[in-house]
């Protein structure tokens, strides 16, 4: 028997706006499609984040049994700057500002996310499909939905009818938005306008003659809209009804009840039975954003290489602090919030270590079988991923006192133990214990804060001499020391 067979398993379902068991179209089978990056720049973290909930959520289905076919896709084309039907593709920007081929700024940005999320101890999808490798479905999508009268075309491009899909259907139901009240509040269409309403959205743009990123079509020459790819790769992939499609709170609206829109209105049948959305990431408690400064890539966390954090922090921190919060809520990165998450997850790390190495005796004192379900309790309601660890540390609490003698456990019950505290943290929460080279990146640290305090009392000294030598001297080596109002820091190029 599969484990998902003895677990009643809940999902918030942003559709229905509740909590509900999980039961997929075919047991113990599940499809499930995430929206990917727009790879015109480096992934910043709020995406990590989004991605690492649904990697747990992904790992999780595994280890219950389940055979999951993942689809995470990457948009290469058709994303509009302003999100809307203006401007001009990110992609195609980024590539005329540094005078370089589209598919160079795909390769090096996709290269970029892939690295990063490998650092994260991702699984990857089962596909990962491209926008660019699926225009064809894409146009034959677009050439039903004509044939249905939900579209029109017009100078070459095809637009979508909101208000017409609206007179059968329900456009923003996931959303909770209703037509009238987004008529009311929007402006009114000007002469430049091809649209017949505010509302209605790009199917397929006609490229002008400076687009770069073009493709023939029945209606010309021109790229696809942004909703339209989501909708040809999940439906190609996982059927016209399949189980989960996620991705983060902002893609709700509109991109997500868009898809449904087009999903219905080609098919006739509602194309998810759970959707799930993932809450953003904050820094110091705003909203990271390039142009105020505030914001951090992954990379440089890993290195320190800022001014925001006082040192650098592990994947596995970074992972763990993330892990800390349940995905549906907002969760704020800051220097004491990683602090506090490092600390924890070397006291996780030491009792697992502690774990191997404790005597059994007879009877134990700890109710490794209700302790157990209570884990499964956790991630069952909706991931909880924050109360399976809070569970966790209660194992912590008890392997501690095993070790002090204060409390005894059987041999049963510490091989139980051993083989479920190491599933959760390791397959479920995807953590990684320190490596060889991990450790060894620990010990270069030590000497590298020793040659600090050393560099430290040589200034206080006025021995400016062999403060410069030092300094100088881990430059050479690639270690670069940043001195600012709370110390000395350093990172490792």
């Amino acid at each position: 028997m599969q484990l998902y067979q003895s677990q009643v398993l809940k999902i918030y379902n942003s559709l229905s706006g509740k909590k509900e068991v999980f039961t997929p179209l075919n047991e113990g089978h599940i499809g499930m499609y995430v929206c990917g990056p727009t790879v015109y720049s480096n992934v910043h973290l709020g995406n990590c984040r989004t991605f690492m909930s649904f990697d747990m959520i992904f790992r999780y289905f595994k280890h219950l049994g389940y055979k999951v076919r993942y689809v995470r896709n990457i948009t290469d084309a058709g994303h509009l700057v302003d999100d809307a039907e203006d401007g001009e593709d990110k992609i195609a920007k980024k590539a005329r500002l540094e005078k370089l081929e589209p598919m160079e700024v795909v390769q090096r940005y996709t290269v970029d996310f892939h690295s990063i999320l490998q650092k994260f101890n991702f699984l990857p999808p089962s596909i990962e499909p491209t926008a660019t490798g699926h225009i064809i479905e894409q146009i034959e999508i677009i050439k039903d939905i004509l044939e249905k009268g939900y579209a029109y075309e017009i100078n070459g491009s095809v637009y979508f009818d909101v208000t017409k899909f609206n007179e059968d259907h329900a456009y923003g139901k996931l959303s909770g938005r209703k037509l009238e009240d987004m008529i009311a509040n929007t402006r009114e269409l000007t002469a430049q306008d091809e649209k017949k309403s505010p509302q209605d959205f790009a199917l397929w743009k006609k490229a002008e003659p400076q687009h770069i990123m073009r493709w023939p079509s029945p209606w010309g020459d021109g790229f696809p809209g942004w909703h339209l790819e989501c909708t040809a790769m999940s439906t190609k992939y996982l059927g016209d009804t399949f189980d989960i499609h996620g991705g983060g709170m902002d893609l709700k609206f509109p991109h997500h009840e868009c898809e449904i829109a087009q999903a219905e209105a080609s098919n006739g049948r509602s194309p998810v039975n759970y959707w799930m959305h993932a809450n953003m990431l904050t820094l110091n408690g705003k909203k990271m954003a390039k142009s105020t400064g505030n914001s951090l890539l992954p990379g440089e966390i890993f290195s320190g290489d800022n001014a925001i954090l006082s040192k650098a922090f592990s994947p596995s921190v970074v992972r763990f602090f993330m892990m800390q919060a349940h995905y549906t809520s907002i969760l704020d990165l800051s220097n004491d919030a990683l602090l506090a998450s490092e600390k924890g997850f070397h006291r996780l790390m030491d009792a697992l270590q502690i774990l191997k190495s404790l005597e059994s005796r007879k009877n134990s004192d700890f109710d490794v079988t209700s302790w157990k379900q209570k884990c499964y309790d956790a991630m069952n309601d909706d991931f909880n991923s924050p109360i399976l660890i809070a569970h966790l540390f209660e194992a912590v609490k008890h392997i501690n006192a095993i070790k002090e003698g204060r409390e005894s456990i059987s041999e049963a019950d510490k091989a139980l133990l051993e083989a479920t505290i190491s599933s959760f943290v390791f397959d479920v929460l995807g953590l990684e214990n320190k490596s060889e080279s991990e450790a060894g990146t620990d010990k270069l640290a030590g000497v590298v804060e020793l040659l600090i305090q050393m560099r430290k009392e040589a200034r206080d000294n006025k021995d400016f001499a062999t403060s410069d030598k030092i300094r100088d001297q881990l430059a050479e080596m690639g270690i670069q020391l940043k001195d600012g109002k709370e110390g000395t820091t350093f990172s490792v190029s």
